[in-house]
């Protein structure tokens, strides 16, 4: 623990780590105070974000990148579900929804354009194993292709007998993602993990810390950044209504930039060390996580904790996004090389997706 509160002490960032008690004393004694819950959630969830950062990669030191990216996404997508599972209980079916099609839609494209963009400022040209980003993008163009099935076949007219069928038909989808998820793990980490290990070409960097200590920190602090961000959720949605900006909006774009913080990052700050395989591997590995393991979980879940059973119909727009967002991450990482440019233009994608939402929101039922 001498490291931990040695890192604290040293890195003026994490001193924002006092917020987070400040946050949740002001959710229980200010219900209303909305602003001032919004703006103190989103401060104090970028030290936690710092913190999980430097653990993670301690993490991938003494396990690999294979690993660490893997592990980094699944306590980072931790907490999307926490948030997801908590509109689900509310009935907020949209909400839910969009931040999962905006979940993946950011990682595939904010996350992984801004790490090509400030790993590629800082070391020109940079490689990475293109084995691992070519098996996430069939991951995901799989999960596209799920969720774009009963998105097609639905619509604004469709029956009882129609919207029955398509309930079904997302119940029998979602068991089928999570065991294409389950064998994608046991392909890449056991069977055939000789051609997913990262290439060593990272920067030395500061000591590392054990890895009891590592863990527990990844432990500690996502339940803090799960708490934080139910603060958030909680706060900006009254903002929006303030704001005039729709659920779907919120779900899409803050929803899932807040929410993702923590793993943005990580993979951000590895690629400024020249560890691409790490960023590539959060970047998509937490796409193909909420895509194959998330939102079907959410919908096994819905059968028990929701008003009523929630499906995988997505409205056309939100699936449109998804499928050029996969597309777009399985050509830009085909080459196993990148640069700084390459990571403007996905960028630039994203904030096309962004701009449209916020100007023209999609209507969604």
């Amino acid at each position: 623990m001498r490291l931990l509160f040695s890192e604290i002490r040293h890195t003026p960032l994490l001193w924002l780590l006092a917020l987070v008690p400040l946050v949740l004393v002001a959710a229980s004694l200010w219900h209303d105070a909305h602003t001032l819950l919004f703006v103190l959630s989103v401060a104090a969830i970028v030290p936690l974000a710092a913190l999980l950062s430097r653990a993670t990669e301690s993490v991938a030191a003494k396990t690999g990148d294979a690993v660490g990216g893997l592990l980094n996404a699944t306590l980072g997508n931790l907490t999307e579900l926490i948030i997801a599972l908590a509109a689900l209980r509310a009935g907020q079916y949209v909400l839910v929804k969009a931040s999962i099609a905006g979940a993946i839609v950011t990682n595939a494209l904010f996350m992984l354009g801004v790490s090509f963009l400030y790993g590629g400022l800082k070391h020109h040209v940079q490689e990475y194993n293109r084995s691992n980003a070519r098996l996430q993008a069939g991951l995901l163009f799989l999960a596209t292709i799920a969720l774009l099935v009963p998105s097609v076949l639905a619509g604004p007219d469709a029956s009882p007998a129609d919207a029955r069928f398509v309930q079904t038909l997302s119940l029998g989808l979602s068991v089928l993602l999570i065991v294409t998820y389950a064998l994608g793990l046991l392909f890449s980490l056991n069977t055939h993990s000789e051609f997913f290990s990262g290439a060593d070409h990272g920067e030395a960097h500061e000591a590392e810390w054990p890895l009891p200590l590592a863990l527990v920190t990844l432990a500690v602090v996502t339940v803090l950044v799960a708490l934080v961000s139910e603060v958030f959720v909680e706060s900006v949605q009254q903002a929006a209504t303030a704001l005039g900006l729709s659920p779907a909006f919120v779900g899409f774009i803050v929803v899932a930039l807040v929410g993702g913080a923590a793993e943005m990052v990580s993979a951000w700050s590895a690629a400024g060390k020249n560890r691409l395989d790490l960023s590539v591997g959060i970047a998509l590995g937490s796409a193909v996580q909420i895509a194959l393991f998330v939102a079907p979980v959410l919908v096994l879940l819905s059968y028990g904790i929701g008003p009523q059973p929630i499906d995988l119909e997505f409205w056309h727009g939100a699936v449109a996004m998804m499928f050029i967002a996969t597309m777009t991450a399985s050509l830009v990482t085909n080459t196993g090389r990148s640069a700084w440019f390459i990571g403007v233009l996905v960028v630039m994608i994203y904030v096309v997706f962004a701009l449209t939402l916020y100007l023209l929101p999609p209507r969604v039922s």
